[in-house]
Parts: C-alpha cells; structure tokens; sequence
C-alpha cells in the first residue's frame, strides 16, 4: 500500500509541475495583461469624456454668449427703439425664423405693458409678469419645463436703451431642443450620453423630457462621484439607471449649469473581455495540453510501475488468492519491459503452485464434507430409529400393562350395566367413569398409531378440495362457538402427490387446536398459495397452506416445544397431536413452521408438488 501511495504521489507530482510550469507564466502574464489593459481603457474612457465635457461646456458657453449676443442686437436696432408694433412684428418674425432657436420672442415697455409677443407655444408674458421690474441691463433666467412640448425653455433678457434712456426689455424665449440636438449629441458607442444637471441634480436638458426638472441624481453615485470628488480617476459608479457607467461632469461657464458625459462600463471594457476570454481560451489549451503530456507519461512509465506495484502486493499477501494476479507482460523492450516480463513469469509460476495446493485442498474438504454429510445422516436416522423404538416399547409396555386389565374393567362395568339395575344417584359417576375409560383407550390407541405409523397411499389430491372438505367437517364445530372461516385460495394450484386420509387428519387436527385456543366469535383464516421449498438439491416447488386464529398466541418459551410428544398446555390434552401432524408433514416431504403474529398464531404447511422418493423417505415411512 505504501509503494502504491508514492506512485500516486509521483503522478500527482507530475501532474501539478507540467500544470504550474504551462499554466503559472501564462495566468502571471494573463492577469498582468488584463490588469494592465483595463487601466489603460479606463484612463483612455475617462480621459476621452473629460474631453468631450470640456468640449461641450465650451461650446454651450459659447452658444449662450452668441443667444445674449443676439438680444443685445436686436435690442439695439433703431426698429425695436420706434416701439411701434407694426415695424417690430415683421422685424421679429424674421430673426425667429432665422435663428430657429427662439419660441418667442416678446417686447414690453419701461413699465412692463406688452408692445409685441410673437406666435409660439409659450411667450415670455407670465414670466415678465412674475419678475416685472429691476432689469436694467442682460440676463438670463432659470430653466423650465413645458409639459405640453416634452421641452424645457429658458429666457434671456436685454434692454432696450435711446439716449441713455430705457425704453423697454426685449426677452427672448429659448428651447433647448437645439441643444440636445446639436450641442449635447455624442458619439461614444451605443451607450455614451451627455445631459445637463445644475448644482443641486436636477435634470435641466436630457433625451429622456420626462427627467427634466422631475428627477435628480443627488441621491445616486453619479453625483457623488462626479460632484463629490473632481479628481476621480480609476472609479466607475452606478448612474441613475443603476448601472455601471464612467463619467465626468464639466462647468459652464456664467451658469450654475453642469455638462455630465457618461458611457456603460460594459461597451467601455468590451475589448477587456475579449482579451479575457483570449486568456481563458490559451489557458484552457495550456492546461489540456499540460494534462495530455502527463498521460502520456504516466501511460508509459507510471502505469506499468502500478501494475508491478499490485501483482507484488498481491504476492505478498501469501494467505490470499493470487489468481487474480494481472499480466504485466509489455512489448516494450527497454528495462521495464524487461522488469514486467520477468515479474509476471514469477507470477505465472507462484499462482500455478497455489492453484494446484488449492486443487488438492479442495478434493480433501469435497470428501471431508461429504463424509461429515453421511455421518450426520446416519446419525439423525439412528437418533430418529432409537427415538421411535423407545416410544415403541413404550407403547407396547402401555398396552401390555393397561388396555388388557382396562378392557376387562369396561367389559365388567358393560355387564353390571346390562344385569343390574343402577340407582340414580349413582347413574352420573357411572357415566363419568366409563368417559374416562373411553379417553384413556383413545389416548392409548393414538400413542400406538404415533409409534407405528400407517402405510402412506399417495394419489394425485387437489389442494382447494381438500381444504374445502375439511372445512365442511370442522364447520359445525366452528358454529357452535360463533366462529368464522375465510377461506382464501390461489387460482390454478396444480395437484400434489399425497395422502389424502393423514392430510385431512393433520388438517383437521390444526383447525381443532385453532378452536381450542379461541374465545367465543373468534376468526380462522385458511389460505393456499403456491411457493418454494429449500431442500438439499435446490429450491423446489410446493403449495403453502396457511391457517390463521385469532387467539392469544403461543409464549415464545414454547415454540420450540411444542412438537415434542406429550407437551401439553391443555388440561386434557395428550401431547400427540401436532407431533402427528408434523410426523405427516414430514413423511410427505415437506415443512411445518408456526409463528406468532398480532392477534394469533399462524401454522404453515409447506408440501411439495410432487411426492417423494421411496430412497428419501422410505425409511420414515416404515416405523
């Protein structure tokens, strides 16, 4: 056992030196390479966004410059200055044609009456109205939403001054659909996307209008990465929709305004992933190649030294068959083939030895055996003759000493009885003692039929007419004491060879014994089924007869005594009449088994289909 243990050691040696030496530089360099890749794309990611931010900031603030720019000049031409709403209408119409920017664009006067508001979904009246008064000079509102547009809008005012003297404010209505569509638009895969938030979180201008102004992301990591910490570099976070993304955000410039660029980590990284999967790939391939090296070596070297390493145990266990001992013959002609060829011969020569002095310890137990098996035999026929011959001189000494002065009693009590007239106060003692002279010659000649049995008739007997046949004997019996019988059996039992008239005997006998051992309204269950009987030659066929009481049962102390002759527990009963029984059973070759069960005992009549050899049971049938 320990040589096969270093020789597994030495494979699972082998095996782990070619794993580490194929796979361990390649997981080395695999991990290097990944760790290595993926902190390059994050600072190329992050570093293309930072730039796309500032980009955008830059050209927003720019844009915004350009929108204010727009009112200064139209607030300066000498047509807005006239405040006549006829000349500024067209005026109007055409710069918001122009620029395609402007919603509307409206004109009040110093004291805030409306001179001019163009047609647009939205105008800047309610707005005039709710911050009326104090604009002197160019600003810009906060932005809002229209829900009916799916837009957000903002306002950027302007003066309009002649000498030195505020005429009115022109304020101009801009939605931000121009933005997203030309400012906030990027190309960074599929998921990139570049959206304004103010300070606070809200969206102020995204794809999605639903978000703007009624969503924020201050409560997610998006603003507590972006806005939280400015030199993030190596982080990614989730954004607002709960996925990983990598960002940046960028100021504009004169707003509390932020641009925020995002892309999916998952587009970001894809180059990543396939670089992991080429690693995975090559690593795979490193470790069957690794596993396919160290089974061609252990196919060629370690295997023959584990066969030699069993045929040698094997050996050494010299009180265990070594028949089994593999070849460990090779056509290999370097020194281990030499080695397995000279080992298996030893082998060859060791087993035949063994196979012989296992041959001739075989024939000497094949005869001890069967000599112990004839002795044995004759031991049980001599125990069974002087048994039998005991209880014959037994018998014969019963019926020397007691039936002949017992039948000159009966024959003198029969003539008083027939010459003399008896009184009836002694007409009952009379009867009793001729009852007990009548059991005692019963119980002497049933002694006398079990010391010298009866000359068995066998005869082709069917099982269900015989059980029916004793059942009708033992019925009235059966209803004297409110008894019931269930009788239960197979379908297509073939006939047995037997006895009918001592099989009846037996039969009736177990339903007699059934009875006596019940109360009142007690229940016998008889069944017949087809089985099997284990016998010296193999298992043979028979029909098992079971039946079944509901008494109390037989004490475990007395199922082994019940079969001996003259054991009793009945206060008249003599002891014979299950050893009869089973003394038929026997002579037909058969078996009698009895165990208790809940609510009773079952006896169990085991007889075979067909009868018995005369060489078997001829003995036993002639005492």
């Amino acid at each position: 056992m320990r040589f096969i243990e270093t020789i597994l050691t030495l494979k699972a040696k082998l095996v782990f030196l070619f794993l580490t030496l194929a796979i361990g530089p390649l997981i080395v360099i695999g991990a290097f390479s990944i760790d290595t890749t993926e902190a390059l794309i994050k600072r190329l990611v992050l570093r293309q966004l930072e730039n796309v931010a500032a980009d955008k900031a830059a050209i927003l603030e720019r844009w915004l410059d350009e929108r204010k720019q727009d009112l200064q000049v139209i607030a300066g031409t000498s047509i807005l200055k006239t405040m006549d709403p006829t000349a500024i209408v067209p005026y109007l119409t055409l710069i918001q044609e122009h620029y395609g920017v402007y919603r509307n664009i409206t004109v009040v006067s110093a004291d805030d009456e409306v001179i001019v508001s163009t047609e647009g979904p939205y105008s800047a009246i309610d707005f005039i109205r709710n911050h009326s008064g104090g604009r002197d000079g160019l600003f810009m509102s906060n932005i809002s939403y229209l829900s009916e547009e799916r837009e957000s809008i903002f306002h950027i005012a302007a003066p309009i001054v002649h000498l030195d003297r505020r005429l009115g404010m022109v304020y101009g209505t801009v939605g931000t659909h121009s933005i997203i569509n030309t400012i906030l638009r990027v190309s960074l895969g599929h998921t990139g996307e570049c959206y304004l938030v103010d300070n606070e979180g809200r969206f102020l201008v995204h794809k999605e209008p639903r978000r703007i102004l009624s969503e924020n992301i201050s409560q997610s990591a998006s603003f507590k990465n972006i806005f939280g910490n400015r030199n993030r570099t190596d982080d990614t976070y989730l954004d607002y929709r709960n996925i990983e993304v990598l960002g940046t955000s960028q100021k504009v410039g004169g707003t509390d305004w932020y641009i925020v660029v995002e892309q999916d980590r998952d587009e970001a990284f894809q180059s990543v992933e396939k670089l992991k999967n080429q690693v995975y790939i090559t690593l795979l391939l490193a470790a069957s190649s690794a596993l396919l090296l160290t089974w061609v070596i252990s196919y060629h070297v370690v295997r023959p030294i584990r066969a030699l390493s069993r045929s040698a145990q094997t050996l050494a266990n010299a009180d265990e068959d070594i028949g089994d001992i593999p070849d460990a013959r090779t056509n290999r002609q370097d020194e281990i083939g030499i080695l397995c060829r000279a080992f298996t011969d030893m082998a060859l020569k060791i087993r035949e030895r063994q196979d012989n002095l296992e041959h001739q310890f075989n024939l000497k137990e094949a005869e001890l055996k069967e000599t112990g098996h004839t002795l044995k035999q004759f031991q049980l026929i001599a125990e069974r003759s002087e048994k039998f011959a005991a209880l014959g001189r037994l018998g014969a000494a019963v019926a020397h000493e007691i039936r002949t002065p017992l039948t000159s009693l009966k024959l003198f009590l029969e003539s008083v009885e027939a010459e003399i007239e008896i009184s009836p106060e002694y007409v009952e003692d009379f009867t009793v003692a001729m009852g007990q002279i009548a059991r005692i010659e019963t119980a002497i000649n049933r002694l006398l039929e079990f010391t010298k049995p009866k000359d068995m008739f066998f005869s082709r007997l069917d099982i269900e007419h015989l059980i029916t046949d004793v059942v009708s004997i033992i019925k009235p019996l059966a209803n004297k004491q409110e008894c019931s019988i269930k009788i239960d059996i197979a379908e297509a039992l073939p006939p047995i060879d037997a006895d009918q008239k001592l099989l009846e005997e037996a039969l009736i006998n177990l339903f007699i014994n059934a009875l006596e051992a019940m109360p009142d309204q007690g229940r016998i269950a008889v069944s017949a089924a087809r089985d099997t009987l284990e016998a010296e030659a193999g298992l043979h066929p028979c029909i098992r007869i079971d039946i079944a009481d509901s008494g109390q049962g037989i004490a475990d102390e007395q199922l082994d005594l019940i079969f001996d002759p003259f054991f009793t527990t009945k206060a008249a009963g003599t002891g014979l009449g299950l050893p009869m029984v089973l003394n038929t059973i026997k002579r037909h070759g058969g078996e009698i088994r009895v165990r208790n069960q809940v609510g009773g005992t079952v006896f169990s009549l085991f007889l075979p289909i067909t009868a018995p050899t005369s060489e078997a049971y001829g003995k036993d049938s002639a005492h």
